[in-house]
Order: structure tokens, then sequence, then C-alpha cells
């Protein structure tokens, strides 16, 4: 299809294979390989093509290109908006759906803390001679000195992030 498009639209603009092919920078039988079908231009050959013989690239592919009837372009319009309008509710659901995971971190979090402190840190009394009592109280320990030192830095990150994905009037 190219090949044909490429000698049909060469000789309507009343271009030999010679003249062409010096518009373009190569040799005659380049432009002859291209009409037989024996080799195809690269994109930026077909660009230079398209240039050359003052036709789209699109033409050259065999695309035909018609303008868009004005009744086309209201029915475009309209799938666009209606495109439109399901991205901004799916954005919408989006942020909500964040906005409250924030907030039950933050809540699951602050139930921690008050569990944590209800507790007293039992381990203290533990015995740690005995393997098990032993080692879940060093696990028990681990878990609350790591929360206690990260959970601050959380809850900030977390009322930040629920206030910045607020709903806005």
């Amino acid at each position: 299809m190219l090949n044909e498009n490429i000698k049909t639209i060469r000789k309507s603009k009343g271009l030999s294979q010679e003249e062409l092919a010096v518009k373009l920078n190569v040799v005659r039988q380049t432009i002859s390989k291209w009409e037989k079908g024996l080799s195809v231009p690269d994109s930026d050959m077909l660009i230079s093509i398209s240039e050359a013989l003052e036709t789209p690239v699109s033409t050259l592919l065999g695309e035909t290109v018609t303008a868009p009837e004005p009744d086309n372009l209201k029915v475009i319009c309209e799938k666009l908006e209606l495109v439109n309008l399901q991205l901004a509710k799916r954005n919408t659901e989006r942020r909500t759906a964040v906005h409250w995971l924030f907030i039950a971190l933050f809540a699951v979090i602050v139930l921690l803390f008050v569990a944590l402190a209800a507790l007293n840190s039992p381990y203290f009394g533990w015995d740690y001679s005995d393997p098990e009592t032993g080692i879940l109280g060093t696990a028990y320990h681990a878990f609350e000195w790591l929360f206690f030192r990260l959970a601050p830095i959380a809850l900030v990150g977390l009322a930040t992030g629920a206030f910045l994905t607020r709903k806005k009037a």
C-alpha cells in the first residue's frame, strides 16, 4: 500500500523517480525499491517523503483523512465530558478512602498508646530465666520500645494526611 501510494502521489505531482531522489538526497534505485515494495523507508525518511510530496504521512500510509462532521464533534465532546466526570468521581472516591484510612490508622495508634499505658509495662515482673517468658518479654519490650519511638512520627503524618485529604467546601 505504501509503495503504491508513493508512486501514485509522485506521478500526480509530475515528479520522476530521479527528481524525487534528488529532493530526498537518495539514489534513484532507492525510490524504485520503495515503489516496488522491495524495501520500506524508515520513519525519518517517511517524514521527508511526505514533505517532498507535500502530502501527510497518513495519506502515504493509506489512511483516508476526513474532516469530522459537526455532529460527530458534538458526540465526541459529550463522550469526553462523560469521561471527565467519571474520572473526577473516581478521584473524589479515592481521596475519601485515603482520608478515612488516615483517620482509622490514627485511631488505632491512639488506642495502642492507651492500651500500653494501661498495661504499665508488665514485662518488668516477668521471670526471664524461663525461656518462653524471656523470649515473649523481650519481644514485647522491643515492640513497645519501637512503638513509643515511631508512633509520634506516624501520628503527625497521619494527622497531616487526614487534614490534606479532607473534603474541601
